[in-house]
């Protein structure tokens, strides 16, 4: 296999993202620094962080259904638990955008794991 200039681009870039998590991670459900990384497979989501707790965080995110009596569309939320890496914890807060993924189940309610932040909550006020 040739190994191509796009493909090492590629590795750069997933090499200086994976930096950019603190390295000190200790905890054993990290998908990066975990002793047995999770493995992530399945569906992937992302949400709006709305319930914050030391582990683990809550995500809600709109879906479209289609009532077919009525020939029109209803918005539904959808809430799920994800798990919370120690290495992401200070860098995610309430209001935030992020990407969860499947895993296996790590609770009865857990069988998400936080992949990235996607966006800040804009207008937060750190003066406080």
């Amino acid at each position: 296999m040739r190994i191509t200039k796009k493909m090492v681009e590629k590795n750069k870039k997933i090499k200086k993202e994976k930096s950019k998590i603190s390295a000190n991670c200790e905890d054993k459900f990290c998908p990066v620094h975990g002793k047995d990384k999770l493995k992530m497979r399945g569906r992937v989501f992302q949400g709006e962080v709305i319930r914050k707790l030391q582990g683990k965080i809550t995500i809600q995110f709109e879906r479209t259904v289609y009532i077919r009596k009525y020939e029109r569309y209803e918005k539904r939320r959808t809430k799920l638990h994800a798990r919370l890496p120690n290495c992401m914890k200070d860098e995610i807060d309430v209001g935030d955008l992020v990407q969860i993924t499947e895993t296996r189940p790590i609770s009865k309610m857990i069988h998400f794991v936080v992949t990235k932040v996607i966006r800040k909550e804009e207008g937060k006020n750190e003066s406080n």
